[in-house]
Parts: structure tokens; sequence; C-alpha cells
């Protein structure tokens, strides 16, 4: 299998575990974004948004951080790798960044319709 379809189905699989087994109460309502594998499929990032402020997406990360052997091992139950690979999970943080860009595009929108209002 190649790395990038290694990584789509283990982000399906990784979301389902958090959603279903996981029970630490600091990970919160949480989405698996992406995941992405190393060639040698050792070594995965598994990147999630959360619900909250900075000290709620910070817990969650720990929370799961603190559950990826437990994950990792119930991952590998399912998939079935040869080397099941270690996780290392990150904050998402391209939605809110997105986010920002488009309240800068709308400012910058709303300024120059004001330039372009006749006086």
């Amino acid at each position: 299998m190649r790395p990038e379809r290694i990584a789509r189905e283990m982000r399906d699989i990784i979301s389902g575990i958090i959603s279903e087994e996981i029970k630490d109460p600091r990970i919160g309502f949480v989405t698996v974004t992406r995941v992405e594998v190393t060639p040698d499929i050792r070594n995965a990032k598994v990147y999630f948004s959360s619900l909250g402020g900075k000290e709620e997406k910070e817990s969650a990360a720990e929370g799961l951080n603190s559950a990826s052997g437990y994950i990792r091992k119930s991952l590998s139950e399912k998939m079935r790798f040869k080397f099941t690979p270690e996780l290392l999970f990150r904050l998402d943080e391209s939605a809110e960044y997105s986010i920002h860009l488009n309240q800068i595009f709308d400012k910058i929108h709303k300024e120059k319709e004001k330039k372009d209002e006749p006086a």
C-alpha cells in the first residue's frame, strides 16, 4: 500500500478509535483532519482540530499523545501492519489560519469599497 492510501485509511480508523474507545475527558470533541505518514511507514503525524480555546486544544493534544500507545495498538489490530507507525498528534491550525486570512481579505475589500465610493 502507498503511504497516501495508508494515511487516508489511518485517518478514518483513528477517528473511530478516538470517538468510540477513548474516554479521556481532556480530549473532548476532536476531529482528525489528516495524517502524514513517512515513506517507510514508521512514523505518522496525526493532525486534529478541536473546539474550545487555546487551553482546551492544548489539553486535547496532551490527552491524545497520552493515549497514543493505546490508539497505536488498536490501529494495529484493525489494519494489520507489519510495523505500526509511531503516532504523534498535532493540532491542525490550518482552519483557524484560513479564517484569519478571510477576515483580512474582507477588511481589505471593505476598505477598497470605501475608497471607490464617490465623495
